[in-house]
């Protein structure tokens, strides 16, 4: 009996010391008490999230972050980070919420939780006209970028055998690949693809074929019951009055879905 109290007073010990180690996630309350609301954005992700001609960061999941953050009645703090970080950054409470084309899938929600879905993505295989590929199957044997911890990502390693998959570190760093012909084909979003076409030196790329379309959610850290509630609400208000349709539109030119929020 004394050595099972000893292991459990030891395991109750590790536990708190744990506990003391994570940091904690600011809650609704915390965050108005602030004044300021730390959103999390990977720039440079066409039509999502990337900077102007004037230097300022704009695109859909930006402006969205806006939205919220004025009508939470708070400041926004844009905290600009990679696509590898958008999980972590939530986990280590460098943000509160992150708002940045994530996919909702169920390995991230064991991780952070989020909101119902506000917006959407394609996810596209796409690559010269010369080049056959139709399916999964077809890249056997050629090298395929992508980039690293996304959505995109998961799919191709799952789909693929005997791929070389090129994983950069955020979407600009891809994109710029591509544009100077280093590669020749990619696993992105239909958005980027344009952006790439815009630019690309010989020749455009074609879409092969879609791998599929994600619903994208609000991240945020788990154990945040009044935030998650008051962001859900935010975004069906949003999306039910327009507003949310009206700014994905804008930026992505095509409409979201009018089941979103319910799926």
């Amino acid at each position: 009996m004394k050595i099972n109290r000893r292991i459990a007073l030891l395991a109750m010990t590790a536990g708190m010391s744990l506990g003391l180690a994570m940091p904690a996630a600011a809650d609704l309350a915390e965050i108005r008490e602030r004044g300021v609301i730390r959103i999390a954005v990977a720039m440079g992700i066409p039509q999502y999230s990337y900077i102007d001609s004037n230097m300022q960061p704009t695109g859909s999941d930006v402006e969205t972050a806006r939205m919220l953050a004025e009508d939470l009645g708070v400041a926004l703090e844009l905290v600009e980070i990679t696509n590898a970080a958008r999980v972590p950054t939530i986990q280590t409470d460098k943000a509160d919420l992150v708002v940045s084309a994530l996919g909702i899938t169920d390995e991230r929600r064991q991780a952070i939780d989020f909101s119902v879905p506000y917006a959407t993505l394609a996810l596209v295989v796409a690559a010269p006209a010369d080049i056959d590929i139709s399916d999964y199957a077809d890249l056997t044997g050629k090298r395929i970028a992508l980039t690293r911890a996304t959505t995109n990502d998961q799919d191709i390693t799952a789909n693929t055998t005997g791929a070389e998959i090129l994983r950069f570190e955020d979407d600009a760093t891809l994109i710029t690949s591509v544009i100077s012909g280093q590669v020749d084909i990619i696993s992105s979003q239909s958005a980027v693809i344009g952006g790439i076409n815009e630019r690309r030196r010989g020749g455009p790329l074609e879409i092969k074929f879609i791998q599929r379309e994600t619903n994208l959610g609000i991240g945020l850290a788990k154990g945040n019951p009044e935030l998650l509630a008051w962001v859900d609400e935010w975004v069906v208000t949003n999306f039910d009055n327009g507003r949310l349709r009206e700014v994905f539109t804008t930026y992505q030119h095509r409409d979201l879905p009018d089941d979103l929020t319910s799926r």
